[in-house]
């Protein structure tokens, strides 16, 4: 258990029946009344903030956040398989539950799963990945001064702003936080 006062940054808590972690908090002292802690949660499974103000001595339980490496198999359908590089365990997981988030993850890399009391909430694929491009229209000679850009396929199918200078069959680095371009490999 802890207490309000104890909030830090990153903390996760359990709180109304889901999981928030702590974006923001602030120890208020105002000059008449009692002191309160004033904080900004955001939901762990849906993605949504609150605003709350909480009494100092207000406890709360501690959400463990377990982490863990997976390494991303194949899709059949709906269905996403990951097997545990430790212990060969294979899950599978709905299309609803993973979301957007291997858009940019071939088979075979390592993504990180985490999850609450055994139930998998957000699977993180890693900042980074090398891509090949499979479709692209071909860049236009001269045409690089003014930072115009085009849209074009990598092998995953997901489809991303380039340069004008990339071409179809190169390698590219994509960060997949934002999904944007970084350069050619």
């Amino acid at each position: 258990m802890i207490t309000a006062g104890d909030f830090r940054n990153g903390r996760t808590i359990e709180y109304d029946g889901n999981i928030y972690q702590i974006i923001e908090f602030q120890h208020v002292k105002p000059g008449k009344g009692a002191a309160f802690v004033r904080t900004k949660m955001k939901n762990i499974k849906s993605g949504g903030v609150i605003e709350n103000s909480f009494n100092p001595t207000a406890k709360f339980e501690e959400a463990i956040i377990e982490t863990k490496d997976m390494t991303y198999l194949y899709s059949d359908g709906d269905l996403y398989n990951f097997m545990d590089a430790e212990t060969y365990d294979q899950i599978a997981l709905g299309k609803d539950q993973i979301g957007d988030a291997l858009k940019f993850v071939k088979e075979n890399e390592n993504v990180k799963m985490k999850s609450h009391k055994g139930e998998i909430f957000a699977v993180e694929p890693p900042m980074f990945v090398e891509l090949e491009i499979t479709e692209c229209e071909p860049g236009v000679k001269g045409d690089t001064a003014t930072g115009a850009t085009k849209p074009c396929t990598v092998e995953t199918g997901a489809t991303l702003m380039v340069p004008l200078f990339v071409n179809q069959g190169d390698k590219i680095k994509i960060d997949t936080r934002t999904g944007e371009y970084l350069s050619r490999v």
